[in-house]
């Protein structure tokens, strides 16, 4: 085994955290699309449209997350676009205090990039890029 090798090896129980960091991430995911139904029955015709996207956007993180926890190195761009959107909005909170709901989403979104992070770091995620072609 040559240097290389052991570098692009990560041991099995980094690989393992580092997965079930991100299906920790999907459930949760999973979980705020379900609760997000609530905001869609009780929607105004203003806010409709913003919270049905939200439902979806949900949707879509769960499964860009089961996606890096099942093939955490063959989802080249998947990390990366999940990392900067939740990096952020995190950092975007900062910024907008008086925002509605700012604080609370900002915070989960800056816990979610740090989970994003370690499982990138855990199972290697980015040796993505040296197998996409």
């Amino acid at each position: 085994m040559n240097s290389t090798m052991a570098f692009e090896n990560s041991p099995r129980w980094q690989d393992l955290l580092g997965r079930g960091l991100m299906w920790l991430a999907a459930l949760g995911a999973f979980a705020a699309f379900a609760s997000a139904f609530a905001g869609i029955g009780s929607a105004t015709p203003e806010t409709l449209w913003v919270e049905t996207w939200r439902l979806f956007g949900f949707l879509v993180f769960t499964g860009m997350f089961v996606l890096v926890a099942l093939r955490p190195r063959r989802s080249a761009g998947v990390w990366e676009l999940a990392f900067f959107h939740k990096a952020a909005m995190g950092v975007s909170a900062l910024f907008l205090p008086g925002a509605d709901g700012a604080a609370q989403a900002g915070a989960i979104d800056a816990v979610l990039a740090a989970i994003i992070l370690a499982a990138y770091i855990l199972t290697r995620g980015w040796l993505a890029w040296k197998n996409w072609r």
